[in-house]
């Protein structure tokens, strides 16, 4: 066991926990937040991102240890309910929602990646969300969501 210190969502935290744990797991255990979820853990599907220091990761891999000292961003602490990031307030006007449980992956990694690439072509997109996984299909609404979003991020 080991006292790590991190934030999350902008808030100091420490844990005593096992270093090699998965920081998914702190979360969720530990720290008794609802998201992120655990999909594969195998970090193939994505239901899992948090951003580390702005970028985005699969905590279901990353061991607790490699985040001390470091901010973790969850979907909680991206935007708030009076002032949403623009990808949460584009995928509830475009009514992307079936089930919901892959939202988090997609719009935390869409997030990181339009903060470095604005103006990326949809090829661009698919690309950098390559990876990600929504059993519900609705992939056309995640797309047009997060061009939503593109708009007003550029």
């Amino acid at each position: 066991m080991a006292k790590i210190n991190f934030a999350v969502d902008g808030k100091p935290v420490t844990v005593d926990v096992d270093p090699n744990m998965p920081l998914l797991y702190t979360l969720r255990d530990d720290l008794k937040m609802k998201n992120p979820h655990f999909g594969c853990g195998l970090a193939q599907c994505g239901a899992c991102t948090v951003h580390l220091d702005g970028e985005a990761i699969r905590s279901c891999v990353m061991p607790v240890s490699a985040v001390k000292g470091k901010k973790v961003t969850t979907i909680y602490g991206l935007g708030t309910p009076e002032k949403p990031h623009p990808l949460q307030t584009a995928y509830v006007q475009e009514q992307v929602p079936q089930c919901g449980y892959c939202l988090n992956g997609w719009v935390m990694t869409a997030a990181a990646y339009l903060k470095k690439n604005p103006k990326a072509s949809d090829a661009d997109l698919r690309e950098g969300l390559s990876g990600l996984k929504c059993r519900c299909g609705t992939h056309v609404s995640i797309m047009r969501a997060i061009k939503r979003a593109q708009q007003q991020l550029a």
